[in-house]
């Protein structure tokens, strides 16, 4: 929610002691590693979806057990008369922080984030549009989420906010806004045993189809804050979009109401207008943050205009798959990141089933989803296009050709492990054929992997069509939506636009999902430490790291069956004066990547 000034500090202090005796009885495990895996951050559910141990933003919101067991937190959240979303206890540990960002996903749109820190020092600032602050226990304070923010612990002993999400109502916005008070005068919350506590949470059930209204109301808002840096045709025929976008999900709703008929032609008036926000979105960013337009009107309109169905999904690392085909983990990776060396290790063990390799028959071999068909000119695909048969017929190819290591008879129990490149542009196809799919993204040095890009279309080992209409010889590897734009670009700008497209759609679509869905992998990381990786990510599937994994991850690796030429650190060099043409266009993906 945007405000009129970053920080607002609440009049009301609460009862510092009460509230650290309670925090610091929690057992260690009730923490847990932050959604986004910031290094030194974790947090303690208090607020979820059907109080269970999720960060989902969506259902019904209720108390946990955690907040069940601290009645002064339960207490001083009741106090403020409001309707509660997701919050929770975050922890920050000494020397760590958080790193700039602006919320920009739908959940932010009517939300504020209330903060009332437990355990600090005044080494911690929170510093948002360029002012800082330091909040005192005790205290209660909102900011604007919607500017670039971030924090920072320079304190030698970890800091422990309160965070609660709320809309707020018309009392809340008036005692946080209006003139504040001598402090003598400000309320001061005591615990009291015998007081009422009627904690408001959230129901979040929301129509199957986003009312017309509100799209139109989130279209206005978003246009509001568009700056162009982009010819003046290309930012018109943005706002143009936009713009019929709002007429034609009107028009549907008038026909087909709200409540899920007509779901297809929803869904695929959606997808359309995906595909051409590609196209011409390039260089339009948000006045205020500086957040890509692309991105934000994905992330809080389009991700949002169809409710699909999202159950809470357990604990990572905590069941194992139950049937052939419950709970598959895909590797999402840009072609050449070494996707191949993660998937070979993970395989070697009888706890994953596999296809034994890249399985671009699972989709391609279904000629209405090949580029070309009708609606599909990339190997961009989005849950409209996951019809009923071919979700039958997709999984009954996957449970008939599954295998174990080498090829062995595959284990009934075993989760499906896939990877194939192309599947970074499906997330949501395949979440939709997959319900419970978990993803693995696997990314990798921009220089290293644009220059592998370059180094496979020479080799003309990597051709995945022969033929494209107005483009001259044969493409490799995945076909991005907008492909068109790359006829006679030289190599390294089809090679950067390829890793960033790959890059930047599966992470947007990855970030849409429960996060409990998906973990990021470095590939440095991962040729740095490939036991500890591979343990960790054996952690998130529910798998065990068997005998059989230790010793793949015991020695150095062994080349993968792709490998096109001997690994180097500093092989890219030979593309070196290609590559830092285009870098400038990668560092602000390149940024976000290695803050996951």
């Amino acid at each position: 929610m945007r405000l009129s000034r970053p920080f607002y500090q609440l009049p009301v202090l609460f009862d510092v002691a009460r509230l650290q005796s309670e925090v610091a009885a929690l057992p260690p495990q009730a923490f847990v590693p932050h959604p986004d895996r910031v290094p030194g951050n974790s947090a303690v559910r208090l607020i979820s979806a059907e109080g269970q141990e999720t960060d989902a933003v969506h259902g019904t919101m209720r108390p946990t057990p955690w907040l069940e067991a601290m009645p002064y937190l339960k207490q001083v959240l009741a106090g403020f008369g409001v309707v509660w979303s997701r919050s929770r206890l975050m922890r920050l540990d000494p020397g760590t922080g958080v790193p700039e960002h602006a919320d920009i996903n739908y959940h932010w749109h009517t939300r504020v984030r209330l903060h009332i820190p437990v355990f600090t020092r005044p080494e911690v600032r929170f510093h948002c549009d360029g002012e800082s602050v330091h909040m005192g226990a005790g205290e209660a304070w909102i900011f604007d989420n919607w500017r670039r923010h971030h924090v920072e612990n320079r304190a030698d002993s970890p800091r422990i906010h309160l965070v609660a999400d709320t809309t707020g109502t018309a009392g809340f916005w008036h005692f946080a806004t209006a003139a504040t008070p001598p402090l003598d005068q400000w309320p001061r919350v005591a615990f009291d045993p015998q007081a009422p506590m009627p904690l408001l949470t959230e129901t979040n059930e929301r129509s199957v189809i986003m009312p017309a209204a509100e799209v139109q109301g989130l279209i206005e808002d978003l246009r509001g804050e568009l700056m162009a840096t982009m010819p003046d045709a290309q930012a018109e025929a943005f706002h143009t979009l936009l713009e019929n976008l709002v007429f034609d999900w009107r028009q549907l709703c008038g026909l087909h109401g709200t409540s899920g008929e007509g779901l297809d032609a929803f869904r695929h008036l959606a997808t359309a207008v995906q595909a051409r926000v590609h196209e011409l979105s390039e260089g339009l960013v948000m006045r205020t943050n500086g957040a890509s337009a692309r991105l934000v009107l994905e992330k809080r309109v389009l991700q949002h205009l169809v409710a699909e169905p999202q159950p809470c999904a357990p604990a990572v690392g905590r069941s194992k798959a139950k049937g052939p085909l419950d709970r598959p983990v895909f590797i999402i990776a840009a072609p050449r990141s070494g996707s191949t060396l993660l998937y070979e290790t993970l395989a070697a063990t009888p706890g994953f089933n596999s296809f034994g390799g890249e399985a671009h028959w699972l989709i391609e071999d279904h000629a209405g989803l090949r580029p070309g068909a009708p609606g599909i000119d990339s190997n961009r695909l989005g849950a409209a296009e996951a019809t009923p048969d071919l979700i039958a017929a997709i999984r009954e190819m996957a449970l008939n050709r599954r295998q174990g290591p080498q090829g062995a008879r595959p284990a009934a129990d075993a989760p499906l492990l896939e990877k194939t490149p192309k599947n970074a542009l499906r997330i949501p196809f395949l979440k939709r054929v997959f319900p419970d799919a978990r993803f693995i993204f696997l990314w990798r040095d921009p220089r290293e992997n644009v220059s592998s890009i370059m180094e496979a279309w020479k080799a003309g080992g990597w051709v995945t069509y022969r033929a494209l209409p107005g483009l001259e010889g044969p493409w490799s590897l995945l076909l991005p939506p907008g492909w068109q734009m790359m006829s006679g670009a030289p190599l390294e700008t089809v090679a950067a636009w390829q890793w960033r497209s790959a890059n930047q759609i599966a992470l947007d679509d990855l970030q849409s999902l429960p996060d409990d869905d998906w973990t990021a992998v470095a590939y440095h990381n991962f040729l740095a430490d490939p036991a500890g990786v591979t343990r960790r990510l054996c952690d998130f599937a529910g798998v065990e790291f068997d005998a059989a994994l230790q010793a793949r991850t015991a020695a150095a690796l062994p080349l993968s069956r792709h490998t096109h030429t001997a690994p180097a650190a500093d092989k890219w060099l030979r593309n070196r004066e290609s590559i830092e043409r285009v870098l400038p266009g990668l560092e602000a993906l390149w940024y976000r990547l290695a803050n996951l």
